[in-house]
């Protein structure tokens, strides 16, 4: 395992997380923009993007604050940048596929499939509200079911293939693996594959040791050994443990303020690069070395910076 190069993901700003619950969420283009470089620099080989409305911190669709943060970040690092095709609760099917059509990026998150996704039982929590709609956003996912349909699927697998976009597929249950091999069956997904396995979201398997592990090896016995690479995420305070166990077993990371707004117990992180700083740490204790923008590109065999379209 010594020298194995990890890919490490740095997942900004996210939609899961509201600004009431940190002061250091990005919520702005610039400082997104800011997060993503600092992020790279820091040893990022890339970069998971949402955007949200700068006025209040609502995930946003807009296409153009997205035009802005990845020409922002193009223009300062070479860092590998995985949109978004999640979106927030309410987003139509054509708002969420819009990044991967109009900006043709090298790789983009899609969930593959339909989930109960809930931060409902955050709201007890907060005492301070920054903005109205934050509230109201958090219990309404009480009753929010994320929809990813197999006819979803195809239609998001279609519009991937015709940009050139290799997928990131999210897999938060056993039941998408079922899912992912049904889609690679039918020729609608090729192989290798690229899967994020998301432990710790309300709605999916929990974040433990277990968890990773069975969903790891029904890869292997769906896919087969060699048919596709995969990245973990824990969520909240469970991120360094999950992601530790990933690399041990051969996986690549994913950190970052989307997942966890802690550095440790009780402290808040101030920038994403500080999760990338402390799991590029535990990884060198393990012999392990991150991957750089170039070399994440050849583990991935995405198509290149220059074949993007922003």
């Amino acid at each position: 395992m010594s020298g194995q190069k990890v890919i490490v993901t740095a997942a900004l700003t996210g939609s899961a997380h509201f600004p009431s619950m940190s002061p250091y969420l990005p919520i702005t283009p610039e400082q997104i923009i800011k997060e993503g470089i600092k992020s790279a620099e820091a040893g990022a080989a890339i970069l998971h993007i949402h955007v949200r409305n700068p006025e209040n911190g609502m995930p946003s669709p807009d296409i153009d604050i997205f035009r802005t943060v990845l020409t922002g970040i193009k223009k300062a690092s070479d860092a590998v940048i995985c949109v978004s095709t999640g979106g927030g609760m309410g987003m139509s099917t054509e708002q969420r596929a819009c990044t991967v059509t109009t900006f043709k990026p090298e790789i983009a998150s899609l969930n593959f499939g339909s989930m109960n996704f809930s931060v409902f039982h955050v709201a007890e929590k907060i005492r301070d509200w920054k903005y109205p709609w934050e509230r109201l956003g958090m219990l309404a996912s009480e009753d929010y079911i994320f929809p990813n349909t197999f006819k979803t699927l195809r239609e998001f697998l279609s519009l991937f293939a015709a940009s050139g976009t290799k997928p990131e597929v999210e897999i938060y249950d056993l039941g998408m693996i079922n899912n992912l091999a049904f889609m690679i069956g039918r020729g609608h997904i090729k192989l290798p594959v690229h899967i994020q396995f998301v432990t710790g979201t309300l709605g999916g398997v929990p974040s433990t040791v277990n968890s990773l592990v069975t969903l790891v090896n029904a890869a292997r016995e769906a896919l087969g050994e060699g048919n596709f690479t995969w990245s973990a995420i824990g969520a909240g305070r469970f991120q360094m443990p999950i992601c530790t166990v990933a690399m041990a077993m051969g996986g690549h990371v994913r950190v970052g303020m989307e997942d966890n707004l802690y550095l440790s117990k009780g402290v808040l992180v101030r920038s994403n690069a500080e999760l990338v700083e402390k799991i590029i740490r535990i990884m060198r204790e393990l012999g392990l070395e991150p991957a750089s923008p170039a070399e994440a590109r050849d583990i991935l065999r995405l198509k290149g910076l220059a074949r993007v379209n922003y």
